[in-house]
């Protein structure tokens, strides 16, 4: 019997605190992870968090969903990472504390990871030696393709590092400003996905523009665009991002069309815009995607 493909998922894992004094679950690759679980993905979601009530609060929330944690380490040393998060004109910024327990995954403690299948991570929980080296090792011991995520925080990234990371990627998610951040800022877009997609010949090269949708261009030189629907409600937008990613990893999974899966992770993304925070514990919310 052919087993299906593998989801593995390493990074950080923290909670979004908000000026209303809100703390909601969040890090990309968690949202990634809670969001593919309802998906019916079953991710092993790789990370640290403190031996801690927040960090025992992360455990029970995850065992909740359904989510393994076998892949999920306890720190006696670092505390659970927190992310101060400000919203102005329903756009985020954020506030990362440092040195926080998903900085120490502890290679060690990784099992291995079985199989073909996907393994995402993004850019942020490799600022740290001890994390880098440990998604290193885990990367070079799988048999799955890499999905980069991008989330370049200052002051917590260096473009020589995420230069690495997307070299040895299949598939690549970044925003516009990311993109130019890496130093492909020319007015013509396309050009400048061309000149990306062939510096680090991926095999997909996803890239998010807000309101004006996402564009798509593959290995074969083929683009593709669809832009978002109207939302009829937006809370903030955190989490959108990760909400994409994570349909767009479904529809991989799935064997989907580029085309469908654009559709359906960008209608997907325009929900969670209405939600206070990345994530939600509403099983129904997912029906749309999965029915």
């Amino acid at each position: 019997m052919k087993l299906p493909p593998r989801l593995c998922i390493f990074g950080e894992v923290l909670f979004d605190c908000f000026p209303s004094g809100e703390q909601i679950l969040g890090g990309a690759p968690f949202n990634v992870a809670w969001h593919s679980q309802a998906l019916g993905n079953s991710p092993q979601f790789i990370s640290r968090v403190g031996d801690d009530e927040l960090g025992k609060n992360i455990f029970a929330a995850m065992q909740s969903w359904g989510m393994s944690t076998s892949g999920t380490q306890f720190d006696p040393e670092h505390q659970t990472g927190r992310v101060a998060v400000k919203v102005v004109g329903n756009e985020p910024s954020y506030d990362i504390l440092s040195d926080c327990a998903y900085d120490f995954i502890d290679a060690a403690q990784i099992g291995s990871v079985a199989g073909s299948g996907i393994l995402y991570h993004g850019t942020l929980a490799l600022r740290n030696s001890v994390s880098r080296n440990a998604f290193q090792r885990l990367s070079q011991n799988s048999a799955c393709a890499i999905f980069l995520d991008v989330n370049l925080r200052s002051p917590w990234w260096k473009k020589a590092e995420v230069c690495q990371w997307l070299i040895q990627a299949h598939w690549v998610k970044l925003n516009l400003d990311e993109l130019r951040l890496l130093g492909f800022d020319s007015a013509d877009i396309r050009q400048e996905m061309a000149r990306f997609q062939s510096e680090f010949q991926l095999e997909q090269l996803i890239l998010t523009r807000g309101e004006e949708g996402t564009m798509v261009l593959t290995a074969q030189g083929e683009y593709h665009e669809v832009a978002p629907a109207q939302a009829l409600l937006v809370v903030d937008t955190v989490g959108a991002g990760d909400a994409f990613s994570a349909v767009y990893i479904h529809g991989l999974l799935s064997g989907w069309s580029i085309t469908k899966t654009l559709q359906v992770a960008q209608q997907f993304a325009g929900k969670v815009i209405g939600l206070r925070g990345a994530t939600t514990k509403d099983a129904s919310f997912y029906e749309e995607v999965v029915g």
